[in-house]
């Protein structure tokens, strides 16, 4: 048998994690596997890296991806996904990992309906795919917002400062809410639910009447107020997916906060920081069992399918039910974290 692997979208700690299961696995089986450099491009334009026990020597702490990704949509490439199975055929693939968020396995789904053999492997910080409790790069990403809120605490206070800490969270605010979680937020916004600049001052001017003359504001870049009613834009330029890039909201909220308490304000954002560098132990360890579970799928005859964590199991489910929509934000676990709020 042989098999290709493509990682797709944004990098993600743990894509080098899954890359070396998968070789490793699929040499011990004895099949053959090469590599698609960035993402669907890659298949488009028949740029290959042949793959074996070398190539993935050392790489299971490293960040990136050894095979480079892109947001190449094929749906926006006339007769993409026809030239990507019949470029399949040529490379002699029987089966095709696509490692990746919602847009990458939808595309990888689509495929999936024309008879490629395609076995999906959830990634995304967000955290943001169905029929999964947890994508691989969201621990990770929470780790550093938490580590990022421990170094801030210091700062702020030490200078009677508020902080809003923006992340990243387009749809979904899974990192805002356990990361500021986890390093002790005063207050976290999310795109699922909306949110007043007046609710967020009076939290913060009851902390100063507390005698907590500080504050740390985490907010999701996709979250929205009241008064603005829509996400704060950085561009108004669209990616291949036709995602606008957000980003600001966090400068816009430090103004608010500072012009509506007087006290002073700083914004952050983290941005690449939460995606770059070496993942956490849980995410080697959740990308590795998901790329032995993939090959161990494509030797039972499996296609159209994701591999995915559901308890302590790693299962398979239906490629096209993970992508039919965005999972967002459990609200019982957001309530319980508005205990700290304040």
């Amino acid at each position: 048998m042989r098999l290709g692997i493509l990682t797709g979208g944004g990098d993600c700690p743990g894509l080098n994690a899954v890359i070396r299961a998968v070789v490793r696995k699929s040499l011990e089986l004895g099949y053959e596997i090469l590599g698609i450099k960035y993402g669907w491009r890659g298949l488009l334009e028949m740029e290959t890296l042949p793959l074996d026990r070398r190539a993935v020597s050392g790489i299971l702490h490293r960040g990136g991806t050894i095979l480079g990704t892109s947001r190449t949509n094929p749906l926006g490439v006339p007769n993409g996904l026809q030239r990507i199975a019949e470029n399949s055929r040529k490379l002699g693939l029987d089966v095709l990992v696509a490692v990746g968020g919602d847009d990458t396995l939808g595309v990888a789904a689509k495929l999936a309906e024309l008879g490629v053999r395609i076995i999906g492997v959830p990634k995304t910080i967000d955290n943001d795919l169905q029929c999964t409790d947890y994508t691989f790069g969201f621990n990770t990403a929470m780790t550093i917002v938490a580590e990022a809120l421990d170094r801030l605490h210091s700062t702020a206070e030490a200078h009677d400062r508020v902080f809003v800490i923006e992340v990243m969270g387009r749809d979904a605010g899974w990192i805002a809410t356990y990361g500021g979680l986890a390093g002790g937020a005063d207050y976290i916004l999310i795109p699922e639910k909306s949110f007043t600049l007046e609710e967020v001052c009076e939290s913060i001017q009851r902390r100063h009447a507390q005698g907590k003359h500080f504050s740390l504001i985490v907010v999701a870049e996709g979250a929205i107020s009241e008064e603005l009613k829509k996400p704060i834009l950085q561009s108004e330029k669209k990616d291949a997916f036709g995602h606008l890039r957000l980003g600001g909201i966090g400068e816009v909220l430090a103004k608010e906060i500072e012009e509506r308490t007087g006290f002073e304000t700083r914004s952050v954002v983290l941005g690449h920081l939460q995606r770059g560098g070496a993942p956490t132990p849980y995410d080697r360890i959740l990308a590795t069992l998901y790329g032995v579970k993939a090959v161990e799928l494509a030797q039972q005859g499996r296609s159209g399918v994701m591999v995915a964590l559901q308890g302590n199991q790693i299962v398979a489910v239906e490629l096209a039910k993970c992508v039919a929509s965005a999972k967002t934000v459990d609200m019982e676990i957001y309530k319980m974290a508005q205990t700290f709020f304040g």
